[in-house]
């Protein structure tokens, strides 16, 4: 799609192990750019998006030093579906234009993966050339949260997981599906779908 730069998105539900597959990707050599990461730090510092926030949430939503206040925003959109697809409203747009940004400034690669966990209900997916979807049984992924989010509870993981679109949702509409039930040896198949990446995006 994009002249240059082949652009291969990788998502996955909560506790899947998109993450864990990224850095695989990246031990090979293919730059990574997280989506989420990329999204606490423009909430944090792009002022257009602050302001946009502020107008939307409240002066809540920053502490007095100028840094976010999650635990609110947090609580807020938790509580509140229609709040929380706002904040996704504005913050995804200015990931995008960060991404492509992103990608202007990447040199000798052959191609590039943008990871981000909501990449089919927003839409953006239709920006990327390929999509990888990592998948995992429910609740393993329930397990694999719990133990790395001290802060959450099984409840709000449930919700979390239950906001997100299916395994079989995603499966539909990604090129490549990971499977990382810890049944199967994960090194294998992203190195077959990196083979695979490296002869389409050299087409």
């Amino acid at each position: 799609m994009f002249s240059n730069f082949f652009s291969v998105g990788i998502t996955g539900g909560i506790g899947s192990g998109k993450s864990l597959v990224c850095k695989i990707f990246l031990v090979l050599g293919v730059p990574v750019y997280s989506s989420d990461d990329r999204a606490k730090w423009l909430i944090s510092h792009d002022n257009v998006l602050k302001q946009q926030i502020i107008q939307e949430f409240g002066t809540d939503a920053y502490n007095e030093d100028g840094s976010v206040n999650r635990a609110y925003l947090a609580n807020t959109i938790f509580k509140d579906e229609n709040k929380r697809k706002v904040l996704n409203a504005l913050v995804h747009p200015r990931v995008g234009e960060d991404f492509n940004k992103w990608r202007s400034d990447i040199g000798g690669s052959t191609y590039v993966l943008k990871e981000a966990a909501l990449l089919f209900e927003t839409g953006s997916y239709k920006e990327l050339d390929k999509v990888i979807n990592v998948s995992a049984p429910e609740t393993l992924r329930l397990q694999r949260v719990l133990m790395r989010d001290l802060h959450r509870d099984k409840q709000q993981v449930e919700s979390i997981i239950q906001k997100q679109w299916t395994d079989s949702q995603r499966e539909e509409l990604a090129d490549f599906t990971i499977k990382n039930d810890e049944q199967q040896m994960l090194l294998p198949a992203v190195l077959k779908i990196h083979e695979q990446l490296l002869k389409l995006a050299s087409m």
